[in-house]
């Protein structure tokens, strides 16, 4: 009886590899859930937008973006890490919850390395130093000596604790020595509001979300976070410039599917999103908003992951942010 039992074993392990060739092999098959763990209106949320209808227009199928928020993106991400393995249900996470998270949280709800399948990086958007005309400062420079002489007394926004926002913030005060006041929205959208009437004075800002702001004078534009200028505020100079060689800071956002997604589906995936991101209607609609497309291979956007967790895991460490 043994022998037949293992052949039937071996049988329907053949098969079920079979079958599940021919699913991946017809995905997607329908429609695409892709999770955004943040609120509506922000960066986030534009780049998934942008992903679900890059993939429509390449196979067909309208998608469905979804926004989930709460506990810094950990509520969305959880869900997404726990999502049938079968690229229905893909999630455009973020430094924050992909890279940031797991050194600031005292419990996690997710692994972002081993309960994800990096597919690749949709985009890095630059952060606009920017504040309200209120404050007396315009250059970086400026702003140091004014910090420095009014300690605790800026107040700087960002999308919540971890964020990308308030991780630039945090490494600039670590570098130049000065105290401001935190306050955290739910959110970078969130924060506009607030920075537009004064109530508080500064932002690391994602560009897409202040930049026509700056344009119309009702923030100003002090720096810029990248290691080199952006194209789309080419007068404004780096901070790295301006008398802080070294600093850089930026928001990233990629697109990850559950762990054990098949090694096909993840590998079309790839080629579609990559294929995308190369085009010149995206390259024309990211450099309008700040932002710069970053098609990578699988491969390296594992390595970019994890150079991103180890950087500000141990910025964190060293400042003692956490949050349990």
């Amino acid at each position: 009886m043994r022998r037949p039992l293992r052949f039937l074993a071996a049988a329907a392990l053949c098969l079920a590899g079979a079958l599940g060739s021919a699913t991946a092999g017809d995905y997607p098959g329908g429609p695409i859930k892709i999770i955004v763990p943040f609120a509506a209106g922000a960066s986030n949320d534009a780049m998934a937008r942008l992903v679900g209808r890059e993939l429509t227009k390449a196979w067909g199928h309208e998608n469905v973006v979804e926004n989930i928020t709460g506990a810094g993106g950990n509520v969305g991400a959880s869900l997404a890490a726990k999502a049938a393995p079968d690229g229905r249900t893909l999630i455009v996470g973020s430094i924050g919850t992909h890279a940031v998270n797991q050194s600031l949280y005292a419990k996690m709800p997710y692994d972002p390395i081993r309960d994800f399948v990096p597919i690749t990086l949709v985009a890095e958007v630059g952060l606009l130093v920017v504040v309200h005309p209120s404050l007396p400062v315009k250059t970086i420079p400026e702003l140091v000596a004014y910090a420095k002489a009014h300690p605790g007394e800026i107040n700087f926004a960002s999308g919540g604790i971890g964020a990308s926002q308030h991780l630039a913030a945090e490494l600039f005060m670590h570098m130049t020595g000065v105290k401001m006041t935190h306050v955290a929205y739910r959110g970078s959208a969130g924060s506009l509001a607030d920075l537009l009437g004064g109530r508080v004075q500064l932002m690391f800002a994602d560009m897409p979300l202040v930049l026509e702001h700056v344009q119309t004078g009702k923030l100003r534009a002090i720096g810029f976070a990248g290691e080199t200028r952006s194209a789309a505020a080419p007068d404004v100079r780096t901070v790295a410039e301006q008398g802080l060689p070294g600093y850089r800071a930026s928001a990233w956002y990629g697109l990850f599917a559950p762990a054990g997604t098949p090694a096909d589906v993840t590998a079309k995936l790839n080629r579609a999103v990559t294929d995308s991101l190369r085009s010149a209607e995206v390259k024309t609609f990211m450099a309008r908003l700040g932002a710069e497309p970053k098609p990578m291979t699988m491969e390296e956007f594992a390595r970019f992951q994890r150079s991103e967790s180890d950087k500000w895991g141990g910025l964190i460490r060293v400042i003692g942010m956490r949050i349990d």
